[in-house]
């Protein structure tokens, strides 16, 4: 059958905050399938801030397609142990269809295989977010990473996205208080009202650090870092002896021009003297793919998948997605997401 595909290339580095200049749909006929091949449909894309500050800030990536985690589902296969209508996780970036073997893999990690998806654990969605890469993330860093424990105070910036969300509510299921630091009301109230965080503070309200210091009158344990800048600097003054600072990312940097750039939270945390964790108790941060590389010697990416799951199913732990329809929301729906306009996990749907 012939099948035309429409995929979103870079067409230049961003300078500043993407703009839609700097990104090209191109409309193209797919190949037939080969012996081993299987031609898949994406279902779902998630778009994440890494990209940002991986992919599109090489210039070796201008005219490829856009990077990015992908559910599919094959539409039609020539490769031994895939059927029609089995449902792919995969990393096809951003497009319409793709073609794929049983030796491709996901993220570019060479210990991550793509993989059908067993719809008992969840929607296929959550394969990308809350049980994929974001729930990871988030049990890596806190549980593993910080080694979070009981009555300890837990902060963590960009509270409502995607992993901040999962987060504050691990903290909670550990025992721990979780504080969040979002931007306004409604975000504000979705991580306290929804998730159960013990409070959460609008750094656009303009009084961060007096508002951050009364929501967390013992300090702070652990500092879960995805933001940087000013938000690292009001929680710098709060932090504890024996403190522990996982570093996930840093949102507030990835736009920021030669002439603006500012220590990075590591380099700042570093001159304070104070201890960035990674998991052999290094002074580092951790990385979603450091953990799962380690997964394929150890059953921990399992256990991770199992214990999100069920906690999803047993109600402990809530989720929320920001969703988009059809390829041509890629662009608007990642600019927006890098300007904080989503609300939860940032996600394109593609309908039939």
């Amino acid at each position: 059958m012939t099948v035309t595909n429409r995929r979103i290339v870079l067409t230049s580095v961003p300078a500043g905050v993407p703009t839609a200049d700097d990104f090209e749909v191109v409309t193209e006929t797919m190949p037939a399938l080969a012996d081993g091949q299987m031609l898949l449909r994406t279902r779902w894309l998630t778009l994440d801030p890494y990209m940002r500050s991986g992919f599109m800030a090489n210039p070796d990536s201008v005219g490829s397609t856009v990077i990015g985690g992908t559910v599919s589902e094959v539409i039609e296969s020539r490769c031994t142990g895939w059927s029609e209508g089995d449902f792919v996780v995969g990393y096809c970036g951003w497009q319409a269809y793709s073609v794929a073997t049983a030796d491709d893999l996901q993220w570019n990690s060479a210990d991550m295989p793509i993989q059908k998806w067993d719809g008992n654990l969840g929607p296929a969605s959550t394969a990308l977010g809350i049980l994929g890469m974001t729930g990871y993330t988030a049990y890596e860093g806190l549980l593993n990473v910080a080694n979070v424990k009981a009555g300890e105070t837990v902060v963590v910036s960009a509270a409502s996205g995607a992993v901040g969300q999962v987060v504050g509510q691990l903290a909670k299921i550990k025992g721990a208080r979780a504080v969040g630091i979002a931007g306004g009301p409604a975000k504000c109230a979705f991580c306290t009202d929804e998730l159960g965080f013990d409070a959460c503070v609008d750094y656009k309200a303009g009084n961060l650090p007096a508002d951050l210091a009364a929501a967390a009158p013992d300090g702070v344990d652990i500092y879960f870092e995805n933001v940087g800048g000013d938000v690292l600097e009001a929680v710098i003054p709060l932090l504890n002896e024996g403190c522990r600072v996982p570093i996930c990312g840093y949102i507030s940097h990835y736009n920021l021009t030669e002439g603006e750039r500012r220590p990075t939270p590591l380099q700042r945390l570093k001159a304070e003297g104070l201890p960035v964790l990674g998991k052999d108790g290094s002074t580092q941060g951790f990385s979603f793919f450091a953990f799962m590389r380690l997964s394929a010697s150890h059953p921990e990416a399992e256990d991770a998948l199992t214990d999100l799951s069920n906690w999803i199913k047993s109600g402990k732990l809530k989720y929320r997605e920001s969703v988009s329809d059809g390829i041509d929301a890629c662009v608007p729906a990642f600019i927006g997401m890098m300007n904080g306009e989503n609300f939860g996990k940032t996600m394109i749907r593609f309908d039939d």
